[in-house]
């Protein structure tokens, strides 16, 4: 499996993650087959959240694959806080005790990577950078990033916070890239050209903040997925086109049209069935070309001006 460097830290993470969002559909074998193909494969970086499955997800995640000190060493684990049932809380307590309950759930002592989920309106930054502070000298978290956050966001945050910004988990998908759709868009009054992140690509871009994309397969909000589609037949018959090319499954094209991206992005992966995560890990061997890039893009129905 490629790898990039995680943002500003020196951690060398693989190009595809895998999302562990929906580990409590699987039973304990299943999730441990699953948990030992990715390893295998090189898909050794995981992402959680103390809110999936409510807490069960990490549970059997640490349940399933025994975790211990040898298997913890060989994989990477990222974990988010901060969602609270009909809130958010980026307090200093509510963080701290967080993390404490993720540890206690995954049977590790540490996190590499600790993401705060979606923006707390009522967030007080000094608050997020004692957590932070405290958290880093402990020993509990060796890197901290963001998720769903804009570059004003992260700014505010990043006045106070010592520790670098290494990733921002932002919603991306070749149906949904309003991201970069509004970047070819600039000062026209169409519909593309609509900013609805402040420029996040590019600000995570010149602050060497890894954007993860969540939802990679996705359109809408969770509303389904766009491959073998009949909602989306000139995008389908497109990628369609370049897989037989490359000898790969669809699957693995949509995945490789976001790596293709000079943004050295690292898709979060959310699927449970074995053989699609084998065809999301070969994504990181394709490298599209330009043509076949901007064939997806307009297959997908955006128009450039």
């Amino acid at each position: 499996m490629r790898t990039i460097r995680l943002g500003k830290s020196q951690l060398q993470v693989p190009v595809v993650a895998v999302g562990c969002m929906r580990l409590h559909s699987l039973d304990k074998p299943s999730a441990e087959r699953f948990i030992r193909t990715a390893m295998e494969q090189g898909a050794n970086f995981f992402d959680h959240a103390d809110i999936y499955g409510g807490g069960k997800c990490e549970e059997l995640f640490a349940d399933a694959i025994g975790m211990n000190a040898s298997i913890r060493e060989r994989m990477i684990l990222q974990s988010k806080c901060g969602i609270r049932k009909g809130m958010f809380d980026f307090s200093k307590e509510h963080i701290l005790q967080s993390v404490d309950g993720i540890l206690q759930r995954l049977k590790t002592d540490y996190l590499d990577v600790l993401l705060l989920h979606r923006p707390d309106a009522l967030v007080e930054p000094e608050e997020v950078a004692e957590a932070f502070d405290r958290l880093e000298s402990s020993g509990k978290v060796r890197h901290f990033g963001v998720s769903n956050q804009n570059p004003m966001q992260i700014q505010l945050l990043q006045k106070y916070v010592k520790q670098p910004i290494v990733a921002n988990q932002l919603q991306l998908s070749i149906t949904n890239a309003t991201m970069i759709s509004s970047g070819f868009n600039v000062n026209m009054e169409n519909e593309s050209a609509v900013n609805r992140d402040g420029y996040v690509l590019d600000f995570c871009r010149l602050h060497d903040i890894t954007i993860q994309p969540w939802s990679p397969f996705q359109y809408g909000f969770f509303e389904g997925v766009f491959l073998d589609n009949d909602k989306f037949p000139e995008l389908n018959n497109k990628i369609n086109e370049i897989a037989a090319k490359y000898e790969v499954s669809n699957t693995t094209i949509a995945l490789a049209w976001l790596l293709r991206h000079p943004a050295n992005m690292q898709p979060i992966t959310g699927t449970m069935n074995i053989e699609r995560l084998k065809d999301c890990i070969k994504a990181s061997d394709i490298r599209l070309t330009r043509e076949e890039w901007y064939d997806i893009f307009r297959a997908a129905g955006n128009v450039l001006p």
